[in-house]
Formats: structure tokens, sequence, C-alpha cells
């Protein structure tokens, strides 16, 4: 019997969550001098975040990334109310307000599938930061590699960025398991590039929408199991 040799991984919203960041821009900015509701907090960040998502594949290094997060600190001084545009010291309060952590099963599961043999390399759509967050969360010792769209100039769903994690993780399309929390990036672009798709529905309770081609799951708690199953 042959069991699958990887399994690739998105990263936000499968392996590791934003903590709601808008409460924590309030105390940061509180702490600066500058008073803000949560709600004023919030749609601030989500301009910022609009932008961060249009612009994240700009920041293939660390310099690109220095310049992106300036942007993104002055797309945050636009949005947030007039009197706590000159704080001091806004992109540290932007920064220090973007909490990740892993989901609370996601460690476990990488250490149950590193003791069968099976290679985990990260697929995300991110910018060279997702290293260090990797780093931060205690996952990096726990993934043998990570794919980054930022870096390699593609992004999903385009079956080119799977094909090269398939490489760093030294495995064919029929040997692999790709997992993620979308359905037009994560499953979409595993099943065009011939990899095994799972689905993770974490806001489903305990009733995953089924998405066509994948098998659906509401953690990672039940992906050894079903990696196992798996007979090539």
């Amino acid at each position: 019997m042959t069991l699958i040799r990887a399994v690739l991984l998105d990263a936000l919203g499968t392996l590791v969550e934003l903590r709601k960041p808008w409460p924590a821009l309030v105390t940061e900015l509180a702490a600066r001098g500058a008073s803000v509701t949560e709600e004023e907090a919030r749609a601030a960040l989500l301009a910022e975040m609009a932008y961060y998502r249009g612009h994240h594949d700009e920041a293939t290094g660390e310099r690109e990334l220095e310049g992106l997060r300036d942007r993104c600190t002055e797309v945050l001084r636009g949005a947030l109310p007039a009197r706590a545009r000159e704080v001091d010291d806004l992109r540290g309060a932007l920064l220090a307000s973007l909490r990740f952590e892993p989901y609370p099963e996601v460690p476990g599961v990488l250490e149950e599938l590193g003791g069968l043999g099976i290679s985990r390399v990260v697929v995300s759509n991110w910018d060279v930061s997702l290293h260090g967050v990797l780093e931060q969360t205690g996952l990096a010792a726990l993934v043998d590699g990570a794919v980054i769209s930022a870096q390699e100039g593609v992004a999903k769903p385009d079956p080119e960025i799977f094909a090269r994690a398939l490489a760093v993780a030294g495995a064919r399309a029929d040997e692999a398991v790709h997992v993620g929390d979308t359905a037009e990036l994560d499953v979409a672009g595993a099943l065009a590039a011939g990899i095994r798709a799972v689905h993770v529905d974490r806001d489903a309770g305990g009733a995953p929408v089924p998405v066509a081609g994948a098998e659906t799951m509401t953690s990672l708690a039940g992906l050894p199991g079903f990696v196992r199953s798996i007979v090539l």
C-alpha cells in the first residue's frame, strides 16, 4: 500500500487566522494619544486590507515589503477620522494590530502528517512576510517549505504555483492533496493541476457546504485520517 506523499496547504483561513484587528488598532492608537471608535477602526482597516489584497504580490523582497507597508499605512491614514491621522508611528500601530495565530488543531495535525513521512508545503497568495508569520506562529518547524505568490510571480488558482509546490515536495500531482478554504482559488486551482482537493469550511459548524470535486471538512482534524484512507 502506498500513501499520499505530499500535502499542500493554504495559509490564511487554513493554517492560521488573523485575530480581529480593529479592537487592537483602537488600543494601539489610544497608546499613541488618538481616540477612535471600534467601528471607525474597522472601516479604516477594511480599506487598508482591500488595498493590500490588490498589491501584496508586489512585495517580492524585504525592500518591496517595506514600501508596501508604507503605502498601506497611508491608505489607513486616509480612511481614519481626521483627529487620528497625524498620530505618531501609525505604521507601527497598524503592524501591531495584525496578529496571526494557528488554529488549535493545526500544530498536532502537521506533526502527525510529518510522522507519516508526508511532505508538508504551504502554498499561499501572500507577500514575503509569510515566512515571518510561519516563524512567529511556530509553524515553520512543522512544514517542509513555503511557496508564496509574491516570490513566485504566479498566484492561485494558476496551476503553475501548484506545480512549483509539488517540486518542493518532491511529489507528483497524483501523489498529493491540497487543502484550502476558498473554492475559487484552492479547490479550482488544485483540480486544474490534477491534485486532489480538500475544502476547509471553518464557518460551517457541523454542516460544511459541498464543493464539487472536493472533500469537505470543518477543520484539519480529520486530514490525517483522510490522507491515510487514500491508496495509490
